[in-house]
């Protein structure tokens, strides 16, 4: 089933405006609130084998889409197309994150940040060479997490004194025990196979403030995908994800000791509740030296993330000043303790 939210005001397709978090008509400015859409301008149209193609009620073009897409656009008159039967039963989202930056703002914020770049090529730093900036939800499951820690180990302490011209050394040694309850709540794991796990970890974190009830206008205007991972193939990789915190948690508990070294350490954790849930990336293509570079840019925060290119020249150039630099401060100690340095 192919979707058009059609403006009340002149029949033109609208799309979901990030600035105002309303629906928006790109032809007369119109804006109307997402909660209170009128149904009777909510077009549908339904197709047999709908797999993997569609067509626009808006200018009867075939929209020919992968199985994973949610929201598109059509290729001929440009109108937002939601996918919503994808987007029903097992497929549907319990939550979403709003667009809350447009695609100018993007644009700027992506441009500042090249030029942020110390060791980036001159070229690239101007920023000029977007070649494509999308706007998609992607797929995520946000875990509540429950369980325990079990952890036994040996603690040692030191204590040195001097007795005549003896220096004794005494290390005591201590069993440590400690059962410490688990509770994490939404840790989020991207859900897409084509979504680069390192990239989509690395936009966290995400305001959960603004995280919203699942409707389908907020995907109008922007690209989204259905899950390729299921919550239970992808717990064991939050498992992972956690597993610092809770190191470092279960660290501040053991104080006091000269070392501690563990001999048990059994970290039991279990799914309590999982969200389905749309959060916004702008992908961002980017033109340089003849070579595609993406990056990665978090739709409400407008934090950037990728690999830039290095400049050699400039790579050559710090290591050189730093190698001055150091060289000045040697000379300058030899000096001072009225030694020469060549």
């Amino acid at each position: 089933m192919v979707i058009h939210y059609k403006c009340t005001n002149c029949g033109a397709d609208m799309s979901f405006d990030a600035d105002s978090g309303h629906l928006s008509c790109p032809s007369c400015g119109h804006e109307e609130n997402i909660e209170t859409f009128p149904e009777e301008n909510i077009e549908r149209k339904f197709d047999e084998g709908e797999a993997k193609e569609y067509h626009c009620e808006n200018c009867g073009a075939v929209i020919l889409t992968e199985a994973e897409t949610t929201a598109t656009h059509c290729s001929f008159c440009g109108a937002a197309v939601v996918l919503s039967d994808r987007l029903t039963g097992d497929l549907a989202p319990a939550k979403v994150i709003p667009f809350t930056i447009t695609k100018d703002e993007a644009v700027a914020a992506f441009r500042k940040w090249t030029r942020g770049g110390r060791l980036t090529p001159r070229g690239f730093m101007s920023g000029d060479r977007i070649k494509k900036m999308t706007g998609m939800y992607v797929p995520f499951w946000l875990y509540d997490i429950e369980g325990e820690a079990h952890i036994k180990a040996i603690g040692t302490r030191v204590h040195t004194y001097q007795r005549g011209d003896t220096i004794y050394t005494e290390t005591d040694f201590y069993d440590v025990s400690r059962e410490i309850d688990l509770s994490y709540l939404k840790v989020p794991a991207d859900a897409s196979e084509k979504m680069d796990d390192e990239l989509m970890d690395k936009l966290e974190p995400y305001d959960y403030g603004d995280m919203k009830d699942f409707r389908m206008p907020y995907l109008a205007g922007y690209l989204a995908e259905k899950y390729d991972y299921d919550d239970e193939q992808l717990f064991s990789r939050v498992e992972s994800k956690i597993v610092p915190y809770i190191d470092s948690y279960i660290s501040t508990t053991i104080s006091g000791y000269a070392s501690v070294n563990y001999t048990n350490k059994q970290i039991d954790a279990r799914k309590k509740k999982v969200y389905y849930t749309l959060f916004p990336v702008w992908m961002v293509y980017y033109d340089f030296e003849n070579k595609e570079h993406t990056f990665a840019m978090n739709g409400q925060t407008g934090k950037v993330v990728g690999k830039p290119p290095i400049s050699k020249g400039k790579v050559a150039l710090w290591f050189t000043g730093i190698a001055a630099s150091s060289f000045a401060v040697m000379k300058a100690i030899s000096f001072a303790v009225g030694g020469v340095l060549w």
